[in-house]
């Protein structure tokens, strides 16, 4: 099981100790890909160990996002996590309208990122950068263009995250490669 030791070691690495739930969280959201939200991975890991509660997930997700063994985005105001591939680092550009998830490499904020440490001390972890604005599907279109108008304004235009879409046709759209997401 090839996957599997690749897993214990990418914890131990860290320094922390290996512990089935880490591991079975850390294989969940690798075997999952793309963007998933906490309570999915928890139902998937559920399924091997019902004795771990949601609770648990959110904690380890947290803690393998801080070891830089996940990436987290924040997808209308919820937590997503994917597997960090080694040496390929990229922070997240979020639609506010749509909610599509586009990978953004971090080359070109290096710059400001060193700048920074030297300037401050602060090391910015661009792995865990999001940032959000309108994917070009969504600028294209007049009605949410802020060409236009204000933000205050913008609120009258549907958002996934606001319009009582279920969270699976979210995720479906943002976490599992969906539109505009790119690898």
């Amino acid at each position: 099981m090839q996957h599997r030791s690749e897993t214990v070691e990418a914890i131990r690495a860290t320094g922390h100790r290996v512990t089935i739930q880490r591991v079975a969280v850390l294989d969940a959201i690798r075997e999952m890909e793309g963007h998933v939200a906490v309570d999915k991975v928890a139902a998937r890991v559920r399924a091997k160990h019902p004795q771990m509660d949601l609770a648990t997930v959110y904690r380890i997700a947290g803690l393998l996002s801080r070891l830089h063994l996940l990436n987290e985005v924040s997808i209308g105001g919820v937590s997503h996590y994917e597997y960090a591939l080694p040496g390929q680092r990229h922070g997240h550009m979020v639609c506010e309208h749509c909610g599509a998830t586009i990978h953004a490499m971090t080359t070109p904020l290096d710059e400001l990122r060193e700048a920074l440490l030297r300037d401050t001390g602060f090391e910015l972890h661009l792995e865990h950068l999001t940032m959000s604005g309108l994917c070009l599907e969504c600028r294209q279109d007049e009605g949410h263009s802020h060409s236009g108008h204000t933000h205050a304004q913008a609120q009258h235009h549907e958002h996934p995250a606001a319009s009582g879409r279920s969270d699976a046709a979210q995720s479906a759209r943002t976490g599992n490669r969906g539109r505009g997401e790119q690898r």
